[in-house]
């Protein structure tokens, strides 16, 4: 697929982000998959929130079953990262863990199929744009940058801050008026040249304007927003971290609070009811705490776990990615809308 980098004029960023529509296409195909199904309208209202009544979170202790045909085949270990559902395909990346973190994209389809879109891709957590496009935590050019899902191509959103670049940005949550929220750890920091002093989280405007979040977690991690998107979420600080939630008031973060420790903490997910779905890596296990900090379930896996996402029919299905896997379970609860 042809590729290029480009730099993203801040009018087209806000396009993208906010406004804009296109139809993804189909990648050349690369190894039989196991289908997700099909969507149907997701049981959440305009808000994202769940109707009265048409929800109900998980309890107790319960197992994900993987998608054996998006196992990664023997060899050099990988990590499969920021899992993105839509239109009835569940997106991924790909990377290895050797010099430079070489990435990937993977589309799984409901045509049974698992495809490499695009490679490389130098991602890491990926997001839904408002016009249907991918945008891409990245680390080979430190950037969060926008893929194009037709023709592959590649433009830099934002790649500095104060004049160097960033460490290794990690995972994002992009708001309804377009903002994007992202960690950006040192994790991956060694794939190119320079980086921040500090690791942050940060905000982006539309307007292309970068600000710092918070640089009071070591290496933030998974991140995430409320249905209503009134709520910023941000887990990190390593082997014994927290997941710390953060008002949103008039676009911008206040102080955060921390709602709940969590262990070796990776990405998150968010239902309709606002509960969170954190994933704790080595663990190999997601947590789901409602919005106060109560635990309401697990979830385990049989491998490190990295992040999750909702999709599948009426949006119940919870898709969790990890070392060379991915798992799925069927839930009461639809995710929030993005």
């Amino acid at each position: 697929m042809p590729r290029s980098r480009r730099l993203l004029p801040i009018a087209i960023a806000t396009c993208l982000l906010a406004a804009c529509g296109r139809d993804p296409a189909p990648a050349a195909d690369h190894t039989d998959a196991t289908p997700p199904a099909q969507p149907t309208t997701a049981a959440v209202d305009a808000a994202g929130h769940c109707p009265a009544g048409a929800a109900s979170a998980p309890s107790g202790e319960l197992t994900a079953r993987r998608i054996v045909a998006a196992n990664a085949p023997a060899g050099a270990p990988r990590l499969y990262e920021g899992p993105v559902w839509t239109d009835g395909v569940l997106y991924f990346s790909d990377f290895a863990l050797s010099e430079g973190f070489p990435s990937r994209i993977q589309r799984l389809g409901a045509d049974g199929r698992l495809q490499t879109l695009i490679e490389p891709s130098g991602s890491n957590g990926l997001a839904l744009a408002a016009d249907g496009s991918l945008v891409a935590a990245t680390h080979d050019f430190k950037e969060l940058a926008r893929y194009d899902l037709v023709d592959g191509s590649r433009m830099r959103i934002v790649g500095e801050y104060r004049g160097k670049p960033f460490n290794s940005p990690n995972d994002m949550a992009i708001g309804a008026d377009g903002t994007i929220w992202f960690t950006d750890p040192d994790f991956q920091r060694s794939a190119a040249p320079g980086g921040q002093d500090r690791t942050r989280v940060y905000r982006v405007g539309t307007d292309g304007d970068v600000s710092v979040v918070d640089e009071t977690i070591a290496n933030p991690n998974g991140i995430a927003l409320s249905p209503s998107g009134d709520t910023l979420y941000v887990a990190g600080g390593g082997e014994e971290g927290v997941l710390r939630a953060y008002p949103i008031v008039d676009g911008q973060a206040g102080p955060g609070r921390d709602l709940a420790q969590v262990q070796v903490p990776d990405g998150m997910a968010i239902d309709c009811l606002g509960n969170i779905y954190a994933t704790e890596h080595s663990r190999q296990r997601l947590r789901v705490f409602d919005p106060q900090g109560t635990q309401l379930a697990t979830i385990a896996v049989d491998a490190n776990i990295t992040n999750a996402t909702f999709g599948g029919a009426d949006n119940r299905t919870l898709f969790l990615t990890g070392a060379g896997a991915v798992w799925s379970i069927e839930l009461g609860v639809a995710g929030a809308r993005r």
